[in-house]
């Protein structure tokens, strides 16, 4: 066999076991954790409401259940069960007002209906945008290692930028951003991030459902909420005062009223030579928010190796959703999150038990269920700043967030592309299940960046998020794909994420398998995994390996894996 070309490394190869040791887990008992942490009793766990401690202290009872360690933070010389996550809060005291002026009059703007405005993040209390000029800026995008520059010298101190969701090659699938697959460059972090850094007064991101990859109700749902951010020295360096999206609609009458033709000038923003254009138009805003410090928590289990405890295989998941938000169309304001992510949740609390009750392996095993994904991957950026366990001896990261429950499939994949040895062993231990791995098919939707491995790849960590296979052994792709545009286009991040009896656990259950199989090769083995030489994370790794005593190979490498089949859809 011939390895696919992305899964051919530069790094060291790893080894394969002479024999992989096959643990059972229970579809009932992962559907009980769901099913109870998805239920109205939980509210959404949402972060800093009483549903967090009622998750908090779930979380803890069945990692003791389970039969590993606390292995939170030290207090008083010993392991507690969490690592306590400052953050900081912001919430609307009432909605805000926004008004756009052009020159065919003003407009105001609704709140969740044409525009998502989010609660200061930049540590004000106030928000106070008096007929502030408006400039659009195309994609937002300065990277000049790929000679792009939206902004052309164009000082945008003191404006409100408009900019489009994504990056340049996503209409045109070739160019100077590597084609389809999304760039950092094309995640909205990236916009305000780089809006921030001009000093600009706001950003309105203009939303349109492709390149975003989910609907307008998935804005407004994660937008018009409470906020959280990281507790920073200077936030305003980091947020702008009016962090905003809004909808195609209202982007067009914008353009339109300023004697200007959205299409046209979208159509410009993916050539390099497109210059930032003055709408002449203004916008005013007001609000009055609430701020506070709180301290939220990640709940953190660990089993201690036998050999080697100060090396650490990490299983992550979120234990956070939206909590209680605006009503759906049913007056439904809980936002369960059964599938996003008490299904993640439920399979590391499953892998605690699985390890607890087996063989003591060599390495160290933590359980990491992190606070605030939803609110921008807190929790797992705060646990890489401030890591409990030293990131130089973290072998690797195995995150899942929102794992299949319709049946066994004959595939699995990985959020976004990557390269790196972490995935050569998950391909290897799936060929050996019988299964197939498929490359992420929508890598422009941005998924490396969205879930919690993301924070452990930036300090140079190996780490995947596992995803769920679409090829069905009940009804095979079609099914899938269905199953995945009816839950992004209506359950995803809205009140109708919730448990159903219907749901078949099945495959959730030979997903734990696998990925124990491939736990357990890490834990016991000498392997020190690595990105691909050309990976952009591979700095970090490299920096760190004198503290794993060079980290040289000590394996023979993994058996080629079958080439993957062709990727279905995935929302």
């Amino acid at each position: 066999m011939i390895r696919p070309a992305f899964l051919l490394l530069a790094a060291t190869a790893l080894a394969a076991p002479a024999a992989a040791q096959t643990t059972q887990f229970s579809p009932q008992r992962l559907r009980q954790h769901v099913q109870t942490l998805g239920s109205d009793a939980y509210e959404g766990r949402g972060v800093a409401t009483p549903a967090e401690t009622r998750t908090v202290n779930y979380l803890i009872s069945q990692f003791k259940a389970a039969g590993v360690q606390p292995g939170g933070a030290v207090v008083n010389g010993k392991r507690t069960w969490t690592q306590p996550v400052p953050l900081l809060k912001s919430d609307w005291v009432s909605q805000p007002a926004v008004t756009l002026t052009t020159r065919a009059g003003s407009t105001r703007l609704v709140q969740g209906t044409d525009i998502a405005v989010r609660s200061p993040e930049n540590g004000s209390t106030t928000l106070n945008l008096a007929n502030t000029p408006i400039v659009f800026a195309g994609y937002g995008v300065a990277a000049p290692e790929r000679n792009w520059d939206d902004f052309k010298g164009q000082d945008v101190r003191g404006k409100v930028i408009v900019v489009l969701v994504n990056d340049p090659d996503f209409e045109g699938g070739d160019g100077q951003f590597g084609g389809k697959a999304m760039t950092y460059y094309g995640r909205w972090t990236y916009k305000y991030e780089e809006a921030a850094k001009r000093g600009a007064a706001g950003v309105m991101i203009v939303h349109e459902t492709a390149p975003a990859s989910y609907g307008w109700n998935t804005v407004k749902n994660s937008n018009t909420n409470t906020m959280f951010d990281i507790v920073r020295q200077n936030p305003a360096a980091a947020h702008t005062p009016f962090e905003t999206w809004i909808t195609l609609d209202t982007a067009r009458k914008l353009f339109a009223a300023s004697g200007q033709n959205f299409d046209t000038l979208k159509a410009a923003a993916r050539r390099a030579d497109f210059r930032p254009v003055d709408l002449g138009a203004t916008v005013s805003a007001t609000g009055t928010a609430k701020t506070q410090v709180i301290t939220s928590q990640n709940v953190v289990g660990v089993l201690p190796g036998r050999t080697r405890p100060d090396e650490t295989v990490i299983y992550s998941a979120h234990w956070d959703h939206l909590g209680i938000g605006l009503p759906d169309a049913n007056g439904d304001r809980i936002y369960n999150g059964a599938l996003d992510n008490a299904t993640g949740i439920s399979h590391i609390l499953e892998q605690a038990r699985a390890f607890g009750r087996g063989p003591r392996p060599e390495r160290s095993i933590v359980f990491l269920a992190v606070t605030a994904e939803e609110k921008g991957l807190l929790g797992s950026e705060y646990y890489a700043r401030n890591p409990l366990y030293p990131v130089a001896k973290t072998v690797g990261v195995l995150n899942t967030d929102s794992m299949g429950v319709f049946g066994r499939a004959r595939d699995f994949s990985i959020s976004g592309t990557a390269r790196l040895d972490l995935l050569d062993l998950l391909v290897a231990e799936g060929q050996r299940e019988g299964r197939t791995f498929k490359p992420d098919p929508h890598p422009e939707t941005g998924g490396f960046y969205r879930s919690d491995h993301f924070s452990f790849a930036k300090v140079g960590v190996p780490a995947v998020s596992f995803e769920a296979g679409l090829d069905l052994e009940n009804g095979g792709v079609a099914r899938g794909e269905q199953i995945s545009r009816e839950y992004v286009d209506k359950r995803y991040h809205q009140p109708d994420d919730e448990y159903s009896p219907s749901w078949d656990f099945s495959g959730m259950a030979a997903d734990a398998t696998l990925l124990h199989a491939v736990g357990l090769q890490l834990a016991n083995g000498n392997q020190w995994p690595n990105w691909s030489a050309d990976s952009e994370f591979r700095a970090a790794r490299d920096a760190s390996a004198a503290e794993r005593g060079g980290a040289a190979p000590t394996a023979a490498p993994v058996p080629a894996p079958a080439p993957a089949a062709t990727p279905g859809e995935r929302g």
